[in-house]
């Protein structure tokens, strides 16, 4: 059942999400070093669900609902984030590209949820979208550039996370009070086969086991990242606010995982933030605050 108000808890929550996600493109890259888009997906939701749901029972969910966040979010949002990432776009950048989540997941909220947004949600999500506008138009030559594929493959990204928003929703609604670890171990199981046979397809039989055989310890320790924190810890606790409040309170947090994704890019690879680009964060957190505390504003004029 969706409560009102967001509580420390929650936040604190939301706060350990925004640090994991926005160091997160920075491990995938380095991950993708020596691992292909499809075996880094392969690899990194086989350990994230192997050998956990030998131990974990499954959800009280019809198995519907698991397989399908597993795909999209599995294979839909990361198979393309992983792309674009190879296909020349940016750590920083594509932490901030992606958040356009966001502003799908209200679109489709409404039709889908009957969740309507209120007046000072969508003046929030404006204020930030000008924040994500002045970031991606404040680029410069060099590491900080992005490719158009890389752009609409991390478009694609930003929707697929979108729907699995909306799946969490509908599933929480058909069964409340489902464990959100054990949803996120079982679904992690979906897409391990089809990226496994996207990698051999993509790829090549020989290629891909050479790559597994051949991992450093940077792509290992990048797997264990993005399985343990990123998937495991991230997802669940992304999940129980799912479960908890609406979508529209939800999803703008991840708008400041690109304040924590530009940062650990210019540490890692030197991507330089410009003077607009610091302007354009700025009016991110500005929008947040005014998508999640507006709402007080207006009720106490």
């Amino acid at each position: 059942m969706s409560t009102t108000h967001l509580s420390r808890k929650d936040y604190l929550c939301a706060l350990a999400v925004v640090l994991i996600w926005g160091s997160n493109f920075v491990v995938m890259k380095v991950g993708m070093k020596g691992l292909s888009p499809m075996m880094l997906g392969a690899l990194r939701f086989a350990l994230a669900a192997f050998p956990l749901i030998l131990f974990v029972r499954p959800p009280r969910l019809p198995w519907r609902w698991v397989a399908a966040y597993g795909l999209v979010q599995g294979l839909g949002q990361f198979g393309l984030l992983f792309t674009a990432l190879q296909s020349g776009m940016p750590a920083g950048m594509a932490s901030l590209v992606i958040q356009t989540q966001a502003f799908f997941t209200l679109l489709l909220a409404a039709p889908l949820l009957h969740e309507r947004a209120q007046r000072h949600h969508w003046l929030g999500l404006c204020v930030a979208a000008a924040g994500l506008a002045i970031i991606a138009g404040g680029r410069g030559a060099g590491p900080g550039q992005m490719t158009m594929t890389g752009f609409v493959l991390t478009l694609g990204a930003a929707f697929m996370w979108a729907v699995s928003n909306i799946i969490v929703r509908l599933a929480s609604r058909r069964s409340p009070g489902y464990d959100p670890f054990a949803f996120i171990a079982w679904s992690s199981a979906a897409p391990v086969l089809p990226f496994l046979l996207l990698a051999v397809l993509i790829d090549g039989w020989e290629p891909a086991l050479a790559m597994v055989a051949g991992m450093g310890w940077s792509e290992a320790l990048s797997v264990l990242y993005l399985a343990g924190l990123a998937t495991l810890l991230a997802y669940t606790l992304w999940t129980q606010l799912l479960t908890r409040h609406a979508a529209a309170k939800v999803a703008p947090f991840s708008l400041l995982v690109p304040v924590v994704g530009l940062w650990a890019a210019s540490m890692a690879f030197d991507e330089s933030l410009l003077p607009l680009q610091w302007l354009g964060a700025a009016c991110v957190l500005a929008g947040l605050v005014l998508n999640q505390l507006g709402g007080r504003w207006l009720r106490t004029r």
